[in-house]
């Protein structure tokens, strides 16, 4: 492991596994890098360099009482690129991960970057508002900053169980994943905890949308009920043109966990694959898995793990 230090100098925690091709590795809330640890093993495995590191807050990394908005998340990515020279890299973003790739992208630029994939994203916008219906009601993120506030242990373990999908018959995860997620979770701070959730909450990302100039791959369940499909992954692949929709039929939000070696090989899949196939052609993939108002047509990955 390696500590990092930002532009305010605040130190974060990276891990690097593996040596090829840099991918970044950002984690969802309220976890760490080391959430990512079997996908990046493999990644190493298969011959790329993992890059993953504990956001401000969370993890090991230091936790300011300031930084804890999209911009500040979004340079913190660019000095631990710069840092750990993985120029031209792949950005990998879990849940409200893959609001760092779509900051940084429309910030940064996508110059030093090879291709995206948002897993179970926040991109574009979760708030649900009269142009955009399929968002979280407002109540709900005020609902968890009150549990959160209230009893941070109680209401974390409640929310893992919804997080991973967990219920009397469906158990996606063992007790044990829900356990290390609830130990995770307790190790960030509170204040980082309630300002990384407001921000993941309130910002539209729609704008930045524009920014996604390189292939761009996007994985979401479709039950997941902590980051709508439809109000994120879909709307993604429908404003995105050249965004290739993958679809894990009947899966909750944490599907790192849930559906880890189907996540790992699509991931490998389009790590390993070159840019025609992901290209705007008419035969391409992702311009076959568009969606738009009128028809959808998306790609759905075989089976469950």
């Amino acid at each position: 492991m390696a500590t990092i230090e930002t532009r305010d100098k605040t130190r974060l925690n990276v891990k690097i596994w593996g040596e090829g091709p840099p991918v970044v590795l950002i984690h969802g809330w309220p976890l760490d890098g080391g959430s990512w640890d079997p996908v990046a093993l493999a990644l190493a495995e298969g011959g790329f360099r993992a890059i993953a590191y504990d956001r401000r807050g969370f993890g090991r990394s230091d936790q300011p009482w300031y930084g804890y908005n999209y911009d500040t998340f979004a340079d913190d990515l660019a000095d631990v690129i710069a840092a750990t020279g993985a120029h031209g890299a792949a950005l990998v973003g879990f849940s409200m991960g893959g609001g760092e790739i779509a900051r940084y992208l429309s910030r940064h630029g996508a110059g030093g970057v090879s291709r995206v994939a948002l897993v179970s994203s926040v991109v574009p916008y979760m708030a649900q508002t009269p142009d955009n219906p399929h968002g979280v009601p407002a109540n709900t993120f005020s609902e968890i900053a009150e549990g959160l506030r209230y009893d941070r242990p109680h209401f974390l373990r409640g929310f893992f169980n919804q997080f991973f999908g967990q219920g009397f018959i469906m158990r996606p995860v063992s007790s044990e994943q829900i356990d290390l997620a609830w130990q995770t979770a307790m190790q960030a701070g509170l204040h980082p905890t309630l300002a990384a959730a407001r921000a993941f909450a309130t910002t539209d990302f729609r704008p930045d949308l524009a920014a996604f100039t390189v292939p761009t791959l996007v994985i979401h369940g479709t039950a997941d009920q902590t980051v709508p499909i439809d109000a994120t992954g879909r709307e993604v692949a429908r404003r995105v043109p050249h965004a290739r929709l993958v679809e894990y039929e009947g899966a909750a939000h944490g599907i790192f966990a849930s559906h880890t070696e189907r996540l790992i090989s699509d991931l490998l899949t389009f790590l390993g694959g070159d840019d025609d196939t992901y290209s705007d052609s008419a035969e391409s993939p992702i311009r076959q898995a568009m969606i738009d108002e009128a028809t959808r047509e998306t790609i759905v990955s075989p089976g469950f793990i």
